[in-house]
């Protein structure tokens, strides 16, 4: 497995242009399945996932290519809707094709989803949204059959406001006869995303970014090109380790909108942040001050995927912090790493107590999921000595090469590769 190595201690300084939303690009290419021709998707990054992803659409026939950061599609050959078991369990996100191909062939097999370990993460609302379009669901074992002769529109109520049953509902949706109503539907910027690409394939969708929204449905969809919006988690990532190193660091190609609970956060603590239009600086040469209580909640709330990053932060900041986790329920496991670079937390039941300390030290840790993996790069940035993050496979799931990302930063991080058992070296 490769591995980071960190030189910490010194500030990050310069500009950088954010990659595509990796949460946006993998609903949009399995929605593209709903139509044949030829999709083709910009500012896709090059992720883990999206590789993932990209390889399922292949199995099932579809041609896919991704050149600099274009995704091309030709959905013409699609030929299947069962998803082979080995690469789903590679990736949550997958089950994202349930709809699309349920409301394309009337018929989809999929398999329990793999993804990071940070807590169960069911999807009955995607099922039960299904079932109340039309489909009849068949389970053996970890193998689930969804079919249906015909989807038809129906009022849907989610009992959480999950993201992806939201998602999966709506592309199922758009090709059912008659009207979907969706209510305590996900507000996340990366629905309102789909629905922008859906309705330009041709979708009657209203409501995004609501807590209701309303699909109505048409006969067929036309191909067409889009551009996915930038990541925001990437940018709160990078803007929490331009806090953390006390760097002054300007962020292109963002939507400041989507981070305003972010925004609010990091200058609770002192953070200079300056936002103009697609432009974010963020700037600070002092110590952090300790927030009274942080609360991971569904968008537009803090979001649960930035708040390991920001617990990097309070673990330098002047005071005492409490950060209670209401999403995931094993969304800690980056406590005990970094411990092991001298922050000072304790985990009581949902919640951690940041006592702030005046620095971290170097030491080598273990990313065990996909944000923890960009918290524990963060620490290393801002610790002295060196660090050296183990397990990168999971970083690079959402974030496109984060040591040439943040190396333009003046980050001093390096890949290093394993050397095969039967390589010499000389």
């Amino acid at each position: 497995m490769d591995k980071l190595v960190i030189e910490g201690g010194k500030p990050l300084s310069g500009t950088i242009v954010i990659q595509g939303a990796k949460n946006a690009a993998l609903p949009i290419l399995a929605a593209s399945m709903l139509v044949e021709g030829k999709v083709t998707i910009d500012h896709v990054p090059k992720l883990l996932d999206i590789d993932v992803m990209l390889n399922i659409l292949r199995e099932l026939g579809c041609r896919a290519e991704h050149e600099d950061q274009t995704v091309l599609l030709d959905t013409s050959s699609l030929h299947s809707s069962h998803i082979p078991e080995a690469l789903m369990r590679q990736m949550r996100s997958s089950i994202f094709l349930m709809g699309p191909l349920l409301a394309r062939f009337g018929e989809v097999t999929i398999y329990q989803p793999g993804g990071c370990a940070i807590g169960e993460r069911k999807f009955d609302l995607h099922l039960s949204g299904l079932q109340a379009l039309g489909a009849e669901i068949e389970e053996d074992g970890s193998r689930i059959v969804c079919y249906a002769k015909k989807l038809r529109g129906a009022e849907i109520h989610l009992d959480f406001p999950s993201v992806g049953a939201t998602e999966n509902i709506m592309m199922a949706a758009v090709l059912a006869e008659g009207l979907t109503t969706i209510s305590n539907a996900a507000r996340e910027p990366e629905i309102q995303d789909l629905q922008h690409f859906l309705n330009r394939m041709g979708a009657k969708i209203i409501g995004a970014g609501t807590d209701t929204i309303t699909v109505e449905g048409v006969e067929r969809l036309e191909p067409c090109r889009y551009q996915v919006i930038p990541d925001r988690i990437v940018t709160g990532t990078v803007m929490v380790a331009a806090a953390a190193t006390r760097g002054q660091v300007t962020l292109l190609n963002t939507c400041p909108s989507h981070l305003t609970s972010l925004i609010h956060v990091l200058r609770r603590t002192g953070v200079q942040i300056a936002v103009d239009d697609d432009i974010i600086k963020v700037g600070t040469a002092s110590r952090p001050k300790a927030i009274d209580r942080i609360v991971t909640s569904p968008y537009p709330a803090f979001p649960t995927d930035l708040q390991s990053q920001i617990m990097v932060l309070l673990a330098l900041a002047d005071g005492v912090s409490i950060m209670k986790e209401t999403i995931f329920e094993s969304r800690f496991k980056h406590v005990d790493e970094l411990a092991r670079m001298g922050a000072d937390i304790r985990v009581d039941l949902s919640s951690a107590i940041v006592r702030g300390v005046s620095r971290l030290y170097g030491a080598t840790v273990e990313a065990t999921d996909l944000r923890a993996g960009a918290a524990l790069v963060i620490a290393g940035l801002a610790a002295q000595g060196k660090t050296v993050v183990e397990q990168v496979h999971h970083i690079d799931r959402g974030y496109d090469r984060i040591e040439t990302m943040l190396g333009r930063l003046g980050a001093r991080i390096s890949r290093f590769s394993p050397i095969p058992n039967n390589t010499v070296v000389p």
